[in-house]
């Protein structure tokens, strides 16, 4: 463990390295004379409860960085409201948890109310980020204002009736073109073995969002070579909805519909109730991430204890017709650790934060925020942690909350859990597998960083213009001539502008 002394030297050393950066005005600032003897920070909490002042968690997370925490815990459901009111008030923390890029915090960024951290986390082990792209992504037009918090990137899957494959001879899907052969038959081959016309493919709900909510619709696109809401083409980003990629997917789950190889209600049918067709032995394939094919795992173990290791297949990204790869990521992170300017107002105070935020985000210190205390919240098994099931519930609802500090941005700093099961363990060990894999062809949303005023303004409002006639497009409502007709109005009506602004941003990183 680092100590004051030693914590103190380390920050000298850093700062006398870094690029100069110029304090800023405002109340509160922290003192600069001596080393840090405490580190205040604003988190939300989840549960119903907040942790209590002086608890066993914040404890041994003291004793790994050496100093004092001082966290104003604040309810996640008024968390966004709080943290404007902290920004215009005299108590301003030195570390804020930022749960994203808003329009409120897009502006106090660029107005320099946060620290600038794009050149100065290199010179921190557990800071400098092994996830360049995420990093990137998480940043506000190329300027990384907060520390992100990593979650996981690779998510998407088919997750598909493992008895229903085995039953009609056939492997799980590899391709977009094996994923069609597989939902043809499982709509036309019998794969319950009944004797009954009662079965079909791909199960596909109505969704939320728009264009590129992660729907089944936006991964296949990502799997056609269409990008990831926005691509590069000739040296310019587009959406990739503008992309002759896009179309041929589209074209694609038109075809799955055209064919009756997709619920006949998808257009309508509640996402609240997305597994039952597939546990009724309805449809044998959703396209979403893979953490449902462990929630499906755990829902079949209650009807059938004794086979339920039988029903889950997992595949990960597919292949292109192309016979690329392409994988669907998620934003892989979840907000990030900013450090107010008017409270820590010199470059001094500024790298003595960041080297408490370095031990905070150490393998040892990751192990309490991940997972707790050991004899306490978990037990090891090897190296896995087998939860305590009747450890306190505010113990359990701290460590979620002190998760909430945690970064995790080279890599997850804790234990990974024990499965309740063989099939249940065999299944996540799969999905890491897959993740591991997948992550080298990871396509990122070629904009993510880049903040448009004009997609703030009115870009949600646009995009549904496209999902709307994506999704009348694909349940016959209107042509192939209407479809391209309103991606020119998205166009019109703004987009033209959006794609502007997002190159011009991107053309003066």
């Amino acid at each position: 463990m680092m100590t004051i002394k030693t914590r103190a030297a380390a920050v000298a050393a850093v700062a006398a390295a870094a690029v100069t950066l110029a304090g800023c005005g405002g109340g509160g600032g922290a003192e600069s004379d001596g080393p840090l003897e405490s580190l205040t920070i604003q988190a939300p909490y989840l549960s119903t409860n907040s942790p209590q002042e002086g608890n066993d968690i914040e404890s041994a997370l003291e004793d790994e960085v050496g100093i004092d925490l001082d966290i104003t815990w604040v309810p996640n459901s008024s968390y966004e409201d709080r943290t404007n009111i902290t920004l215009a008030g005299d108590e301003i923390p030195d570390v804020m948890v930022i749960q994203g890029k808003t329009p409120g915090f897009v502006r106090n960024a660029e107005a320099g109310a946060f620290w600038d951290l794009t050149d100065q986390l290199d010179g921190y082990e557990n800071l400098a980020t092994t996830f360049p792209e995420t990093q990137e992504s998480a940043s506000v037009n190329g300027t990384v204002y907060g520390i992100f918090r990593a979650r996981d990137l690779m998510r998407a899957t088919a997750i598909v009736r493992k008895d229903w494959l085995e039953n009609l001879g056939l492997d799980a899907p590899e391709t977009v073109d094996d994923l069609y052969e597989v939902a043809q038959a499982f709509t036309e081959d019998d794969p319950d073995g009944n004797g009954e016309d009662d079965t079909y493919g791909l199960i596909i709900p109505k969704w939320p969002g728009a264009i590129g909510s992660n729907s089944p619709y936006d991964v296949i696109e990502t799997w056609f070579g269409a990008g990831n809401k926005w691509t590069e083409r000739d040296g310019e980003l587009v959406p990739s909805f503008t992309t002759p990629e896009w179309l041929d997917a589209v074209e694609y789950e038109k075809k799955l519909v055209d064919e009756g190889l997709v619920n006949a209600d998808f257009a309508t049918f509640d996402s609240a109730k997305w597994n039952e067709p597939f546990l009724n032995g309805d449809g044998g394939i959703i396209i979403d991430v893979h953490s449902r094919g462990g929630q499906l795992l755990g829902l079949l173990k209650e009807s059938d204890p004794e086979g339920f290791g039988d029903y889950i297949e997992i595949t990960g990204n597919l292949a292109g017709p192309d016979g690329e790869l392409r994988a669907h990521p998620t934003d892989g992170y979840s907000g990030f650790l900013a450090i107010p300017r008017a409270r820590v107002t010199t470059e001094e105070q500024l790298h003595e934060v960041l080297a408490v935020l370095n031990d905070l985000n150490s393998p040892e210190a990751g192990k309490i925020l991940n997972n707790g205390l050991e004899g306490e919240t978990y037990e090891l098994d090897g190296d896995l942690a087998v939860a305590i099931d009747d450890a306190p519930q505010q113990l359990k609802d701290e460590v979620g909350a002190y998760a909430q500090l945690g970064t995790n941005v080279t890599g997850f700093q804790g234990y990974r859990p024990k499965q309740a099961s063989e099939p249940e363990q065999e299944l996540y060990d799969k999905r890491l597998a897959i993740e591991e894999h997948d992550t080298e062809y990871a396509v990122y949303n070629a904009a993510a960083a880049y903040v448009s005023p004009t997609y703030v303004s009115k870009g949600a409002q646009l995009d549904v213009i496209v999902s709307d006639a994506r999704l009348k497009y694909i349940a016959g409502q209107i042509s192939r001539e209407d479809l391209e007709g309103e991606i020119e109005r998205w166009r019109a009506e703004g987009g033209d502008t959006i794609i502007s602004e997002i190159n011009d941003l991107a053309g003066g990183e």
